[in-house]
C-alpha cells in the first residue's frame, strides 16, 4: 500500500485528513479513490491502515481501520554529523542514510569542506530539498518516522551537540585497530541516543581531531581501507544496524 505522512494534528479520533502536495499524488498521479486503502504514519512509528473516504480538491479525508507499530526503527537514535561534502553527494548520503535508519542528520562545516553556506536563501532552499528527500527515502523504505535534516552546524558546534548523546564514535583514516570499533559497538547496547561523526573529502583537520580528543571522543577505525565520505558514514551505520536489528 502507497504511505503518506501526516501530523498529529490532522489525526482526529478515527479520522485523518491529507494536506498538501500528497493530496495532488493521491488525486491526479495515483488516481485514488473513495474506498481505496491507504498507509497514514503519524510521523511517531505508529502505522494507520486507513480507507480513503472522500479526495476533494485540496484534502483527503480517510477512515482509520486499524493502527500497529511501524516495527522498522532502531532502538538508537542515531544522529549523523556529515562533513559537508562537494557536487550532489550529500543528497545521496541523506537518502541511504535514511534507508538505514538514521534519526536525523546534521551537514556540518569542517575545516576541510569545500561546499561553503554564507548565504542564508540559498541554504534554507538547500535544506528544504535535504528534507524532501529525507521524506521520500523514508516513505520508500517504510520508516516510522520522517527524520529530520538540521541547519548547517560549525564543528564546534555538532561536537557540542554529540557530547550530549549517550555513545558517539568519529571515524578517522589514521586510527589503529578495528577491535576499538568492535569494543565500541558492543557500548551500544542500552543506549537511546549515538552520534556518528564524518569528516569531509580530505578528512578532519588535525585541530579537529584534537578538539575532540579534548571532549573524550575518540577517533575509531573503519579498517585498513580509508573509505570516501560518502561511503564512511554508510558503512558504520550498516554495522550499528546490523548489531541493533532484533
Amino acid at each position: 500500500m502507497h504511505r503518506f505522512y501526516v501530523d498529529k494534528d490532522q489525526i482526529k479520533e478515527n479520522i485523518i485528513t491529507i494536506k498538501g502536495q500528497d493530496v495532488n499524488h493521491i488525486k491526479n498521479v495515483l488516481r485514488m479513490k473513495s474506498g481505496d486503502k491507504i498507509i497514514i504514519c503519524d510521523g511517531q512509528g505508529k502505522d494507520c491502515y486507513c480507507i480513503i473516504d472522500r479526495v476533494c480538491d485540496d484534502v483527503v479525508i480517510a477512515t482509520i481501520d486499524k493502527v500497529k507499530d511501524t516495527g522498522t526503527e532502531l532502538p538508537l537514535k542515531i544522529t549523523l554529523f556529515q562533513g559537508l561534502p562537494k557536487s550532489d553527494k550529500m543528497e545521496l548520503i541523506i537518502q541511504k542514510a535514511v534507508e538505514l535508519g538514521v534519526y536525523e542528520i546534521v551537514p556540518v562545516m569542517m575545516a576541510r569542506s569545500i561546499v561553503k553556506y554564507n548565504d542564508v536563501k540559498k541554504e534554507a532552499k538547500k535544506l528544504q530539498r535535504w528534507q524532501a528527500i529525507s521524506e521520500s527515502a523514508a516513505k520508500q523504505s517504510g520508516r516510522g518516522i520522517i527524520p529530520k535534516v538540521l541547519p548547517v552546524m560549525s564543528f564546534k558546534d555538532a561536537i557540542s551537540y554529540a557530547k550530549g548523546m549517550d555513545w558517539t564514535v568519529m571515524p578517522y583514516e589514521n586510527a589503529k585497530g578495528i577491535k576499538d570499533t568492535r569494543d565500541s559497538l558492543e557500548r551500544l547496547e542500552g543506549c537511546k541516543t549515538g552520534a556518528v561523526i564524518i569528516g569531509p573529502e580530505g578528512g578532519y583537520d588535525k585541530s579537529e581531531v584534537e578538539f575532540a580528543k579534548d571532549k573524550d571522543i575518540l577517533p575509531i577505525s573503519l579498517g585498513r581501507r580509508i573509505l570516501r565520505t560518502e561511503t564512511a558514514g554508510l558503512a558504520l551505520l550498516s554495522m550499528i544496524m546490523l548489531y541493533l536489528e532484533e
